[in-house]
C-alpha cells in the first residue's frame, strides 16, 4: 500500500516538474523574439567572453545590436558590463568599449563597469553606474535565450527596461541553442523559487 502511494506521488510530482520545465522553456524561447523599439536613455549590454582581448562572437553580436540602437537614435548612451574572465587581462566591458569606439562611438557616450561576473551583478553594477549619470530608462541587450531571465532580474532591482535582444546570435545551431536553453530554464526556475527567501 505504502509503496503504491509513493509511486503515485513520484509520478505526479515528476509529471508536474516536466510540465513546469516545458512551459518555462517555451516562455524563454518565445520571449527571445520580442523586441521593444522604445526610446531609452541607454542600452545596457550584458557581458560575454573575451578572446585574447577582443570580443568573442557572442559579445560582438550583442555590441553590434547596441551600436545599431545608438546610431538609429533609440539610445543616447551605451553601458557595457562584465569583468575579467580567467586568464584574461581585458575585462569584457573594456573589450566592448574598445570595439564600440572603433565603430565611431564617442567616448563620452560610453559607461563601463569592470567587476561583475554573473548576470545579476552585470545589472546591479550597471544600474548603480547609470543612476550616478541620471539615466533612468534602458534597452537591455543580450542573446535572445538570455532575455527572459535578464528582464526578470532587471525589473526585480527596480530598473525601467525594454527588451532588445540581439537580432543575430553566435548560437545558431540546435547543438548550441539547446544547452543554452537548458541552462536558462534551470537558472530561471531556480531564481523564481528562491525569490521568497531573498532579503
Amino acid at each position: 500500500m505504502f509503496n503504491k502511494l509513493w509511486m503515485k506521488l513520484v509520478i505526479v510530482f515528476g509529471a508536474a516538474g516536466l510540465l513546469i520545465t516545458s512551459f518555462t522553456a517555451f516562455r524563454i524561447w518565445s520571449f527571445g523574439s520580442q523586441v521593444e523599439y522604445q526610446k531609452a536613455d541607454a542600452a545596457i549590454v550584458l557581458g560575454a567572453a573575451v578572446w585574447n582581448g577582443k570580443p568573442s562572437p557572442v559579445l560582438r553580436e550583442r555590441v553590434d545590436h547596441a551600436l545599431w540602437l545608438y546610431k538609429n537614435g533609440y539610445v543616447d548612451k551605451l553601458v557595457f558590463t562584465g569583468g575579467r574572465g580567467d586568464g584574461e587581462k581585458t575585462a569584457e566591458s573594456e573589450a566592448a568599449r574598445d570595439y564600440a569606439m572603433k565603430k565611431d562611438v564617442q567616448a563620452d557616450d560610453i559607461l563601463i563597469e569592470t567587476e561583475s561576473a554573473i548576470t545579476e551583478e552585470n545589472l546591479q553594477y550597471a544600474y548603480e553606474l547609470a543612476k550616478e549619470k541620471k539615466l533612468k530608462t534602458f534597452a537591455l541587450v543580450s542573446d535572445p535565450l538570455h532575455m527572459k531571465r535578464a528582464m526578470l532580474l532587471a525589473k526585480t532591482i527596480g530598473m525601467n527596461v525594454y527588451s532588445s535582444p540581439a537580432q543575430t546570435s553566435a548560437y545558431q545551431t540546435i547543438n548550441s541553442q539547446i544547452p543554452f536553453l537548458c541552462r536558462e530554464v534551470f537558472l530561471y526556475i531556480g531564481y523564481v523559487v528562491s525569490r521568497p527567501f531573498r532579503s
